[in-house]
Parts: C-alpha cells; sequence; structure tokens
C-alpha cells in the first residue's frame, strides 16, 4: 500500500509541477481493476508482483478489450522486461520509483503516446467488458431491445437505450441519421439519396426527416476537417 500511496503522491506532484489534470485511481489487484476498468483511462501503472492476479496475466487480460492503453510496468526484477513485451508495454520502470524517473516516463508518454484520439466509451454486456474507442466505432444500430454497436474489429452488443448511448457521444463527430441509426461522420464516404456509404462499403438509412440535418452537419464536419 505504501508504494501504491508514493507512486500516486509522485504523480500528483508532476500534475502541479506541470500545470495539468492528471485524474489517478487506485487498485489493489488485477482482478479489482478488471471488474472496475475505467473507460476513460489513458495510461496503467501495472506491478508484476501482485496477488489474486499477477500484472502480466492483467495485461493479458487487458488486451484483450483494450489494445490501445498505455502500460508501463512496475517491477524489481529486469528479467520480466521481455515477457512483459509481449502485451506491447509502453516501457518497464524498475522498482523502487524516484521522482526523476517518473517525470521522464511521463514527459516521454505525453510526447509519444498521447493523442486526441483515446475518446472511448465503456460497454459491458453477459460477454465481458469492451473499451471502444470513438474513432474506431462506425455506428449504432438498435437490435431488438438492446443495441449493436459496429466498430473495426467487431460488433458489440450494448444493453442500452439509444438515446443514452447518443449522450455519451462526441456530439461534432456522431449524428442520429435514423431513429434506429447513429453514424460516426468519420466514416461517412458519401450520401446517395436516403443512404450514407460508408468507406467500408457499408450503406446506412437516412430517414427522410433527418437528411437536411445529416446534410448539413457532414458538410460542416468535412469543412473543418480541410
Amino acid at each position: 500500500m505504501s508504494f501504491v500511496t508514493d507512486l500516486k503522491t509522485l504523480i500528483e506532484r508532476y500534475s502541479s509541477e506541470h500545470n495539468l489534470t492528471i485524474r489517478t485511481s487506485t487498485y489493489m489487484d488485477g482482478a479489482e481493476l478488471l471488474a472496475s476498468y475505467p473507460a476513460d483511462v489513458d495510461l496503467i501503472f501495472l506491478d508484476i508482483n501482485m496477488t489474486t492476479m499477477n500484472g502480466l496475466k492483467t495485461a493479458e487480460a487487458i488486451r484483450k478489450t483494450d489494445s490501445h492503453v498505455s502500460i508501463i510496468f512496475l517491477t524489481s526484477m529486469a528479467n520480466y522486461a521481455l515477457e512483459g513485451y509481449k502485451y506491447n508495454a509502453t516501457n518497464f520502470v524498475i522498482k523502487p520509483i524516484k521522482y526523476v524517473r517518473l517525470k521522464d516516463e511521463l514527459d516521454r508518454w505525453q510526447r509519444n503516446y498521447r493523442t486526441e484520439d483515446t475518446a472511448s466509451v465503456l460497454i459491458t454486456n453477459d460477454s465481458g467488458k469492451y473499451k471502444v474507442y470513438l474513432k474506431d466505432l462506425r455506428y449504432i444500430e438498435t437490435f431488438g431491445r438492446n443495441l449493436l454497436v459496429h466498430t473495426d474489429r467487431d460488433n458489440i452488443v450494448a444493453y442500452r437505450k439509444m438515446k443514452a448511448f447518443e449522450d455519451e457521444l462526441n456530439a461534432d463527430s456522431f449524428i442520429r441519421c435514423h431513429s434506429g441509426f447513429i453514424v460516426n461522420l468519420l466514416h461517412v464516404k458519401r450520401v446517395e439519396k436516403l443512404e450514407i456509404e460508408l468507406t467500408n462499403g457499408e450503406r446506412i438509412p437516412i430517414s427522410q426527416p433527418k437528411r437536411k440535418a445529416v446534410m448539413s452537419k457532414l458538410a460542416e464536419y468535412w469543412g473543418g476537417r480541410l
């Protein structure tokens, strides 16, 4: 517990010195982290030596649903490094960690890994938890009493109402083009009559009452990206 407290104190010092807002959450083992995995996490300091589920097993589980989050392993044994890089680790830090090393790691991470493409939503269903980055989300459609979220990797069932999901999305990049569909403008190739063609060839319906709003929003979105 002392190490976790010390690390949090060092991160808070970095936050204060660099005038950054950094929100931290602490977990005592890998199982606890996975049970309440945060949708908006950007960087995880992951101790390899943990009870219940060690850091390597935790990283393996994380990578099944979150391929983008940065992971810095913490260990007192350097020989774990090669094994940890199987899970696309950002780096390894030998414990105990000093402030100068933490500062170097966070400076490096901000230069090389932090991007504007980390906005995400967390979807939980009977199969598990899925962190979906908004840039990878193509569209959402009603699916019985639930929703089906179409991403670049797979399709995920979400036990939510369309309006509640819509409220979680970036209003600048998504639009409700039909009562049963929300589309990500990033993936729109063109509009033909009452259909949107996506960059992967899929076609999404537009309801007649929403067509004008869709065309206006799309023109604004494309204009802003030129």
